[in-house]
């Protein structure tokens, strides 16, 4: 489930399936001036039991917190995590070309939350489709070559598709144009045939989508991943044509395909000379076993529930020397920016982010860490909270 909270316009609310299909959309009002908090409870609940949703994304900006604060305070048939998730380039999206040739038939509003479910679904395969410029992160980003910008933004997401594959059942076709032999079309394509048959059970069913003949599937195949699929493999970077070689290798060991990716000391135990053939050299034996090493691999840690401090909501509930729980937004030359729970996010200037000389913010935090923070300083005319992460600080 997607909230995208407000005051007077109401909560937007979408629920989206595993693939990030669009499911159900409406408005609830638990907040002022409507205040139909009971109303909005029975729904929220009633969607939760008939979209069997398993975690719920609010986005940061205006009313979070207040909404943070009534769904977490509402119970459900199920266990349900709630999680607040940056709203950075949601607006921009909801409005652009690719929300509209999505979404024809829905608003801005039901896009918008759309893009906040799905952030905490697959956050690559949605900021793919946001201008570099309007993700929020990094400094003057409108001010440098934005050519420039594209291409390094680009080969970033080349690394992670190198790296880590992509899951087919949820990339997004902006994602999926990164992958090699998939151009823009073959992507909608695997898109569409997602929606109308459901996930992809295996890699060969890519057979079956459009453009897709025997010379893309040996070129993409390698870097889509199938999570929960029928064949173990179809989750790991051993590409299909080496499969009866894995399988070989599993039998000759009396095990399963599944049991022998499991059991590391059958696979170091393999002499690969064993298996090496003219087309199937030891260099691709030995690739084949590394990638056997890390199944599904993932770089991401597990995503943790955070809670801001519930007595802080407003720039009025600070006070000097208060140590609240943040989470890092931006990073800078000159510092890092942290969300404290408020509407304006608080500055940790370079010169108090360690007891210790800092050249680089960076080798200090990274966007989106979980951090504590002291307030040192409060300017409600400019609006201006100035924070430290000195462990000395901390530590009093």
């Amino acid at each position: 489930m997607g909230i995208d909270p407000g005051f007077r316009t109401g909560c937007k609310v979408v629920c989206i399936d595993a693939q990030g299909n669009l499911l159900h959309n409406e408005t609830i009002y638990p907040h002022a001036p409507h205040n139909k908090e009971a109303q909005a409870r029975r729904s929220v609940q009633k969607m939760v039991e008939a979209y069997n949703i398993e975690a719920i994304a609010i986005g940061n900006g205006t009313a979070s917190r207040e909404t943070e604060h009534f769904i977490a305070n509402t119970r459900y048939d199920r266990e349900v995590k709630v999680f607040v998730v940056s709203e950075n380039g949601a607006s921009i999206y909801s409005a652009s070309k690719v929300a509209r040739e999505e979404f024809p038939d829905y608003d801005v509003t039901v896009r918008g939350a759309v893009s906040i479910a799905r952030r905490l679904m697959d956050p690559l395969a949605e900021l793919v489709k946001i201008d570099p410029k309007s993700i929020g992160v990094g400094q003057y980003q409108h001010d440098v070559d934005q050519n420039s910008l594209k291409k390094a933004l680009d080969a970033v997401v080349e690394s992670c598709v190198n790296s880590v594959g992509v899951d087919v059942n949820t990339a997004s076709r902006h994602l999926l144009m990164y992958v090699s032999g998939l151009g823009e079309q073959t992507a909608q394509n695997i898109v569409d045939y997602r929606a109308q048959n459901g996930p992809f059970k295996n890699r060969k069913e890519l057979l079956e989508v459009s453009n897709i003949g025997n010379k893309t599937f040996e070129q993409c195949a390698g870097f889509l991943r199938i999570r929960n699929g029928e064949n173990p493999l179809d989750n790991t970077a051993v590409h299909p044509e080496s499969y009866d070689i894995v399988t070989k290798m599993a039998k000759d060991n009396g095990e399963s395909v599944e049991q022998f990716i499991a059991d590391k000391n059958a696979r170091q135990s393999i002499n690969l000379d064993k298996y090496v053939t003219e087309k199937t050299g030891l260099p691709t034996l030995k690739d084949i076993m590394q990638e056997l090493d890390k199944p599904g691999r993932d770089p991401r840690k597990g995503v943790k529930v955070f809670s801001f401090n519930e007595n802080v909501k407003t720039m009025d509930d600070l006070q000097t020397g208060m140590l609240l729980p943040g989470i890092v937004t931006n990073i800078t030359n000159f510092g890092a920016f942290v969300d404290v729970g408020i509407k304006e996010n608080g500055l940790v200037h370079i010169s108090q982010m360690s007891d210790e000389f800092v050249n680089d913010p960076n080798q200090v935090v990274r966007l989106q860490q979980q951090v504590v923070v002291k307030v040192i300083g409060i300017d409600k005319e400019r609006k201006r909270v100035q924070l430290s992460l000195k462990e000395s600080d901390i530590k009093q």
